[in-house]
């Protein structure tokens, strides 16, 4: 890993600015990528923008800012684009501070805000060395996520591409997946899911093997692929949809086929039945029968030490004495035989004794 300390005047760092909606934001002579088409969006208001050119004219110093070199010898910001934005907007006479735009002030005051040195950290070297250097600095401001940070490390044509599907406000992802996934596009929530699920939670393996294809239209398809079959195989919406790890369930059950008026009237009864307490629980457990997905109630401490006074602290299986702590709640009718956790269907057995009747 290749770390530099550089000095970049504002008159090197503004030479070409350009904020393009289609191109980008770039600057320093066309080879800085400030903000790469589809990144995340977010802007200073007035009063943070303002103390950015009060710091520079005061000469005070701005905290240090790191940009990645890439692989032609450009470089991407990874750390300061709001600041640096901000710099080149008035420098551009996008807005004034206390009245005055750039092209008001007078020669000198030009001057020494163009020659104003801001210290950068060249940062270059192999996709995991970067990927380790950008996750330990400590970033300033608002934080980056992993994602934005392996979408730095693996710049280049997919992962532009790929941030015109996902990574964008009222994205096409967005548009057919909001009622399915958790986070936001803008901060690559989406992105990273979806990379997620095509790679059986190899994200940094799928990148850097895609990192020079052409286009992401491989893993738009996909995506598509696994909304449509959630669609028709869970056929009415609900809120606890959102956040199902939907991919993984797709990439193993897609080929099965299934009666989705039962799926249906089955999904309804599970969400009446006060004893399954994860909702969203009920999507995998259809497809898996795993009752884990569901956190089935437990029986409450008060119930487990009236059952065990009862019992007298004998076991309900081999018929030893244990302290209460040693024993564990077991429903006498399990839950999928339509036994409730109720005092009841409740009986205290040793921790060997409801681990051989469970199986585990």
């Amino acid at each position: 890993m290749k770390i530099e300390l550089k000095k970049i005047i504002v008159r090197e760092l503004t030479n070409g600015f350009e904020d393009n909606a289609e191109a980008g934001v770039v600057g320093y002579g066309g080879k800085l990528d400030i903000r790469p088409p589809y990144q995340r969006e977010f802007i200073y208001n007035d009063k943070q923008r303002n103390a950015v050119i009060h710091t520079i004219t005061k000469n005070f110093p701005l905290n240090v800012m790191y940009w990645a070199v890439r692989e032609d010898g450009n470089f991407e910001i990874i750390d300061g684009q709001q600041r640096t934005i901000s710099v080149c907007q008035y420098v551009n006479g996008d807005f004034s501070v206390n009245g005055l735009a750039f092209h008001n002030l007078t020669n000198d005051k030009q001057k020494q805000i163009l020659d104003y040195g801001l210290t950068v950290y060249f940062c270059s070297g192999t996709d995991s060395e970067k990927l380790e250097w950008f996750k330990t600095i400590n970033i300033a401001g608002e934080k980056l996520t992993d994602q934005e940070l392996r979408n730095a490390v693996y710049s280049g044509s997919w992962v532009t591409d790929a941030k015109k599907y996902f990574s964008k406000t009222g994205c096409v992802a967005y548009q057919i997946g909001s009622d399915y996934l958790n986070g936001s596009p803008i901060r690559q929530d989406y992105l990273e899911t979806a990379i997620k699920w095509i790679s059986d939670g190899k994200i940094e393996e799928y990148m850097s093997k895609h990192q020079h294809d052409q286009n992401a239209s491989a893993l738009w398809r996909y995506f598509q692929d696994v909304i449509i079959w959630v669609e028709t195989t869970f056929t009415k919406k609900r809120r606890f949809m959102k956040g199902v790890d939907w991919g993984t369930l797709y990439n193993k059950y897609k080929d099965e086929k299934y009666d989705t008026e039962k799926i249906e009237k089955e999904i309804a009864k599970l969400i009446l039945d006060d004893d399954v307490t994860k909702k969203s629980g009920i999507y995998p457990y259809i497809l898996t029968r795993d009752e884990k997905y569901l956190s089935i109630r437990a029986f409450t401490p008060a119930i487990k030490q009236k059952v065990y006074e009862k019992q007298k602290g004998i076991c309900a299986k081999c018929g030893e004495h244990f302290e209460l702590e040693e024993m564990e709640a077991d429903h006498i009718t399990p839950w999928h035989d339509g036994g409730k956790t109720i005092e009841e269907n409740c009986q205290m057995l040793c921790k060997e004794c409801n681990r051989r009747k469970s199986g585990k």
